[in-house]
């Protein structure tokens, strides 16, 4: 018998000051069996950090046609493509061709260090896709804050991106490599 996926709530309010963005978005968020505490996060702080009305999290780890986020205009073209972890080359060309602009976010330490260290000279030859990586240190206060029901801030001010939860204030924490 298949294991389903885990159902998760985030009522998630942004505050983005550099875009003049401030919107409520109710966000229910299914985790597939194999997916951590950690990737299912990092989904949604993808979600903060680009947060738009017509953003959508796709089938994500079930999906080979699917990103883990995107948002299509009205006419279908997909404008945003957005990955979350280590994906293979093949597919980041596939999404740069198939989008306007990809993004990639990568969390997981050293395994990304060699990760991109692989796939750096593949993506400087797409000019459309861009890849973010999240600090450890991120990836685990944000897994800490898990809960099946969850109320989180998001706010950006001056470049600087926190997150807050309950009595949690967390400074996230980016590099950009592309």
């Amino acid at each position: 018998m298949a294991l389903k996926s885990t159902v998760f709530k985030a009522d998630l309010q942004v505050s983005d000051m550099d875009r003049h963005y401030y919107q409520a978005h109710p966000l229910t968020i299914a985790q597939h069996p194999s997916e951590t505490d950690e990737r299912m996060m990092v989904r949604v702080l993808a979600f903060a950090l680009n947060a738009d009305d017509s953003l959508a999290f796709g089938k994500g780890i079930s999906s080979e046609d699917e990103p883990d986020l995107w948002r299509k205009e009205l006419t279908g073209e997909v404008d945003l493509w957005i990955e979350v972890g280590q994906p293979d080359e093949q597919r980041i060309r596939r999404a740069a061709g198939r989008a306007n602009r990809v993004i990639v976010y990568t969390y997981s330490g050293r395994s990304a260090e060699v990760w991109w260290k692989k796939t750096s000279a593949a993506v400087a030859r797409t000019k459309n896709v861009s890849v973010i990586d999240i600090a450890p240190a991120t990836v685990e206060a944000l897994a800490a804050l898990t809960q099946r029901t969850m109320q989180i801030q998001f706010m950006v001010q001056d470049g600087q991106a926190q997150i807050i939860s309950g009595d949690t204030v967390l400074p996230v924490e980016l590099t950009t490599l592309a």
